[in-house]
């Protein structure tokens, strides 16, 4: 039962057959790095991503194959998967979930190779399930725009004049990309017309925005006992909306603790935390986050009436509420 989705048990259903798809597609005969892999595929993760495209497919009048379904929806968290095992060696993180990282149990060097070999179990099942259709360009598409989202992060990193703008431009590619392209390609899965398939691409694109929004304002959330990591972001040269909203309130304050990033001291991180919030920085970004949020509700009222569509709503306003 994955957490998240524990008061749907429809969607729940889905979620464990992806689970399943996976650790089979993830199996290569080395027991070490294929249990390595697998579980690391299914530990604490929302799978949001096929979430919402199992509630797109379900919502239109299509009745597609439930096996090619589950082989789609476990593709895109793959890819997701696939990125994260990347980001884990990039940022040389010993954990994510409370669990190892990949590079932790196998090292660097096995992990960037298992990483790859994930992003190749995922064009394979594109191969299965798209074969003959436009949808192996638009994954393509969202492909780039993925990797691009990260090449703009990478290269704006340290730069304490990052602007809000740029900040976006990477958060849409690297987080919300993908979660668009989850919501759109469901509803091609469905059969909705193009017109719907465009409403359903907006909403996973702010409901990604909104979601990765969240994601910075945990991270400078030190009173929350939750999951995810504290104050990471800033040593690693990343700085997110809540940050940057505060820089441009008081650059007084805040400037000083950006140019000094990767030197601060966990009491100064903990300090800049008290300064992002004391000047607005995580109430603007909330703000944002559920501006963004709305339009996604607003474009959810287009679509067709029904069980999903009440739990799209529902799981899109939890987004904003969640401790991880």
């Amino acid at each position: 039962m994955i957490p998240f989705w524990k008061e749907h048990q429809e969607i729940s259903a889905f979620l464990e057959q992806v689970q399943v798809e996976m650790k089979t597609c993830l199996y290569i005969d080395n027991n070490t790095i294929s249990e390595a892999l697998q579980n690391f595929s299914v530990q604490g993760g929302k799978m949001i991503r096929p979430a919402l495209f199992f509630l797109f497919a379900g919502m239109g009048a299509r009745q597609s194959q439930i096996d090619n379904l589950v082989k789609v929806a476990s593709s895109f968290e793959l890819l997701h998967l696939a990125t994260l095992i990347h980001d884990d060696i990039i940022d040389d993180s010993p954990t994510r979930r409370n669990f190892p990282t990949l590079q932790n149990l196998l090292g660097k060097d096995t992990a960037v190779y298992a990483g790859d070999f994930v992003y190749t179990v995922y064009f394979q099942l594109l191969a299965e399930t798209m074969n003959g259709t436009q949808l192996l360009s638009a994954n393509a598409k969202s492909m780039k725009k993925i990797l691009m989202g990260e090449l703009i992060q990478k290269d704006q990193s340290f730069v304490v004049n990052v602007t809000v703008y740029n900040y976006l431009r990477a958060i849409s590619g690297k987080t919300a990309e993908l979660l668009s392209m989850s919501c759109c390609q469901g509803a091609y899965f469905g059969g909705f017309d193009e017109t719907e398939q465009k409403i359903a691409k907006r909403i996973g694109r702010n409901i990604g925005l909104a979601f990765q929004i969240y994601d910075d304002i945990l991270n400078f959330s030190v009173e929350l006992n939750n999951e995810k990591p504290i104050l990471t972001d800033v040593q690693q040269g990343i700085f997110t909306l809540p940050l940057l909203l505060a820089r441009d309130k008081a650059p007084e304050k805040i400037l000083p603790y950006m140019q000094q990033a990767e030197n601060l001291s966990l009491n100064d991180l903990y300090r800049l935390a008290d300064l992002v919030k004391s000047t607005g920085g995580l109430h603007g970004a909330m703000n944002i986050a559920e501006r963004l949020t709305n339009k996604a509700l607003s474009d959810i009222q287009q679509l067709p009436e029904g069980q999903n569509k009440k739990i799209l709503a529902k799981a899109t306003k939890k987004l904003l509420k969640r401790a991880y």
